[in-house]
C-alpha cells in the first residue's frame, strides 16, 4: 500500500520543464527527502502534490484516489499538509490564533472542536509557552516551530516539508530535528526537501534526488550520496 503515488507527473512553465516524468511511491509511515541543486524543480513538486499547480501530464494518487485534479483546499482536507521554505504566519495574530485558523479551515472543523488538539501540538512542537504571543515577533526558529504547527493544525496524515530547517543555527536545528523524529514516530508519513544533508539523513529512511525536472538518484542515503551522477551535478564535484 501506498499513501502517495506519482506516475509520469510532469509540468513545464513555457518552454522551461520543471517536472519531468517523475514517477514516486511513499509507503505509510515512510520519511523520504527530495534534495537537488536550486531550480531543480523540488518545490515545484511540492505544489503538484498539494494542488497548488496542475501538471501536463501524469497521475497523483492519494491514499490510493486519484488526486490528479482535485482543489488544493480539498487535498488539505483529505490529510495532505505542509509548510512553507519562507514561513508567513498571520502576523497580528497570536501562535495559538494562527493554530485555530489553520486546524479550523483545514480541517474543516469548527473551534470548540479543535482548541485540546492545537494545544497539543504546541506543546509537542515546543511553542506551547508563545502561545500568546503575537506570531510577527517571533525570532527564526520559532517562526519555523510556528509553520511546522500550523501545518500538524490541518490534520495531516501526509506531511510535506520544504527547507524548515534552513537559516537555522546547528543547535536550533537538532532541536528542530529532534521534533520532526517525534512526529513521524506518531505516524505521520513525511516527505522533506532541504538543503542541510546532516538533518535530512538522521531522519529519512530514503532520498529522492531531483536536476532540472528529473529524477536523477532515489535509495537509501549513503547510496545515493555516493553515486557519481549525484556527486557532480548536486555536490558540484566532478569525479
Amino acid at each position: 500500500m501506498t499513501i502517495l503515488a506519482l506516475d509520469g507527473l510532469s509540468k513545464s512553465f513555457g518552454a522551461l520543464k520543471v517536472t519531468d516524468n517523475v514517477s514516486l511511491a511513499v509507503a505509510p509511515g515512510e520519511a523520504l527527502g527530495i534534495i537537488g541543486p536550486n531550480g531543480a524543480g523540488k518545490s515545484t513538486l511540492f505544489n503538484l502534490i498539494t494542488g497548488n499547480l496542475l501538471p501536463d501530464a501524469g497521475t497523483i494518487r492519494f491514499l490510493g484516489q486519484d488526486v490528479t485534479r482535485v482543489p488544493a483546499m480539498q487535498r488539505c482536507r483529505m490529510g495532505v499538509g505542509r509548510s512553507f521554505q519562507i514561513p508567513q504566519p498571520f502576523g497580528k495574530l497570536t501562535v495559538f490564533e494562527n493554530l485555530m485558523v489553520a486546524a479550523t479551515h483545514g480541517q474543516g472543523r469548527p473551534e470548540a472542536a479543535v482548541v485540546d488538539e492545537v494545544t497539543a501540538i504546541l506543546d509537542a512542537t515546543g511553542m506551547l509557552a508563545r502561545a500568546n504571543q503575537v506570531a510577527g515577533t517571533l525570532g527564526l526558529l520559532d517562526r519555523k516551530r510556528l509553520e511546522l504547527s500550523r501545518a500538524l493544525a490541518t490534520g495531516p496524515q501526509l506531511l510535506l516539508l520544504d527547507e524548515i530547517a534552513g537559516g537555522l543555527t546547528e543547535g536550533e536545528c537538532q532541536a528542530l530535528v529532534a521534533t520532526i523524529r517525534d512526529i513521524r514516530a506518531r505516524g505521520v508519513t513525511i516527505v522533506w526537501i532541504e538543503h542541510v544533508l546532516h538533518a535530512l539523513t538522521s531522519v529519512v529512511g530514503r532520498i529522492l534526488v531531483l536536476d532540472f525536472g528529473r529524477v536523477i538518484g532515489l535509495g537509501d542515503p549513503a547510496a545515493v550520496m555516493a553515486s557519481r551522477e549525484v556527486r557532480e551535478i548536486y555536490l558540484g564535484i566532478e569525479v
